[in-house]
């Protein structure tokens, strides 16, 4: 129940500062959509169209059942299939540490998308820290609830590791908003994101 309401607290989060991101109307690629419950949420609340992408047959089918429009495409054989700045926003909601090619992926997102969001889990935050100093076993948490065996994550990073690809990739950061597991930001996290920050939500577009 704890867990649930933590989950209930963070997508609530995550939504308002969406809301606040995305234009009404706007044309949306959401990449990795799962179950569709983020676009069926940004469709009733903004009016957005566009598409979902992801590759397992459940969840297509399930956001199918939502009204949405779907595609089942495996985003690690690339996005060439959408022509460049073909969407106002294109999102990767915590899908792009579970890719093979995240270095790929972002720069196909910043060329289709006139700006992208993507979130990440921090594995750099200081309880995964102190787990695995303290265990010596890879660190499971509420941003991270995966055992190492069963995780769909490829490619844990650190806040400085993203941005540092982003630097790379000649990637923009617009904004950046920082929160934990309950959804909440504090003075920490503004003075130590790396270390106290569990997710992080980025606003992002290609450099000219």
């Amino acid at each position: 129940m704890k867990d649930m309401l933590k989950v209930s607290k963070l997508s609530l989060k995550m939504n308002s500062i969406l809301n606040s991101w995305i234009q009404k109307n706007a044309e949306v690629l959401d990449l990795g959509c799962g179950n569709g419950t983020l676009l069926a949420s940004l469709k009733e609340t903004l009016n957005v169209s566009g598409y979902g992408i992801d590759i397992s047959e459940k969840n297509i089918e399930l956001s199918l059942s939502k009204g949405l429009n779907v595609i089942e495409q495996d985003i690690d054989k690339g996005l060439r299939n959408f022509a460049d700045d073909s969407f106002d926003v294109v999102i990767m909601s915590q899908s792009i540490q579970a890719l093979k090619k995240p270095e790929n992926a972002l720069k196909e997102i910043v060329r289709i998308g006139k700006e992208c969001v993507v979130s990440i889990p921090n594995f750099a935050n200081l309880r995964c820290r102190m787990q695995l100093a303290l265990t010596g076993k890879m660190p499971v948490s509420s941003a991270l609830p995966h055992e190492w065996y069963a995780t769909p994550n490829l490619h844990l990073c650190s806040l400085k590791d993203f941005e540092n690809l982003c630097q790379k990739l000649d990637v923009e950061i617009i904004e950046r908003k920082l929160t934990n597991s309950f959804g909440k930001s504090t003075m920490l996290m503004n003075l130590a994101p790396n270390l106290f920050t569990e997710i992080a939500l980025y606003k992002l577009k290609q450099k000219i």
